[in-house]
């Protein structure tokens, strides 16, 4: 949804975009299209996000294990990572209260840094200018990796109070700059092992009852009703949907 800014006198097509603004972004629209997501490489050397959390322990940095690596339209290249409900450059985290990015982790060097690796760069740009092509639409596909870090999703049981959880098994990059995490309906599974591009796999938002992205060691602790997590999950649904 876009909101119109009244201007003085005629422009041009770059001038219009820079004048319309996005109502939940609060982001000109040429500047969503520069930071738009146009190749994604897996993050397969366990290099994490550090943030930190002001209701816990305010001195305390956490770690959570990077998705992947976008590249920006602008030429940026940023950490991706599930949360809540979408998948977010680590950089925009900014609530003091749920989780402030603080720089990025790599755990076998034990070096913290606030640019995306040289090799990841150079990669994403590499893979970017050979698969460069027009895309029909913005819900085109460009990409599709699995999943690496254990991500699930969780969905409320239909007519029940009950949660379930479901592995995420790949996550699509469309031509608008979405990602979407994909989920398997075990209906249409024809073959096993279910792989990336399966038919049988269709995207979070398409369930009307998904709410939220967990890590694999969240989602361990929810499934084994550890009553920490659980009553963190309580919060959440109070605080998100209340």
């Amino acid at each position: 949804m876009t909101t119109l800014i009244p201007r003085n006198g005629a422009g041009d097509a770059n001038r219009d975009n820079n004048n319309v603004v996005d109502l939940f972004s609060k982001k000109t629209l040429s500047t969503l299209k520069n930071e738009r997501i146009i190749r994604l490489s897996p993050e397969h050397d366990g290099m994490c996000m550090l943030y930190s959390n002001s209701t816990c322990e305010p001195e305390k940095l956490y770690a959570m294990k990077i998705l992947c690596w976008g590249l920006r339209d602008n030429g940026e290249v940023v950490g991706m990572v599930p949360w809540l409900n979408q998948v977010m450059p680590c950089e925009e985290l900014n609530h003091q209260q749920h989780g402030q990015y603080e720089g990025y982790y790599d755990m076998a060097t034990e070096c913290i840094f606030s640019q995306a690796p040289a090799h990841k760069v150079l990669e994403l740009e590499t893979a970017a200018d050979y698969f460069e092509f027009e895309q029909a639409g913005n819900t085109d596909i460009i990409q599709e990796i699995p999943d690496t870090i254990g991500t699930h999703a969780m969905l409320n049981a239909e007519d029940s109070d009950s949660i379930v959880l479901t592995e995420i098994l790949s996550w699509r990059l469309l031509n608008n700059g979405t990602i979407e995490g994909m989920i398997i309906n075990e209906d249409l599974v024809s073959t096993t092992p279910v792989l990336p591009g399966d038919p049988c796999l269709y995207p979070t938002s398409d369930n009307p009852h998904f709410r939220y992205y967990f890590q694999h060691h969240i989602a361990n602790q929810i499934k084994a009703e550890d009553p920490d997590a659980l009553a963190a999950i309580s919060l959440l649904f109070e605080e998100y949907e209340g």
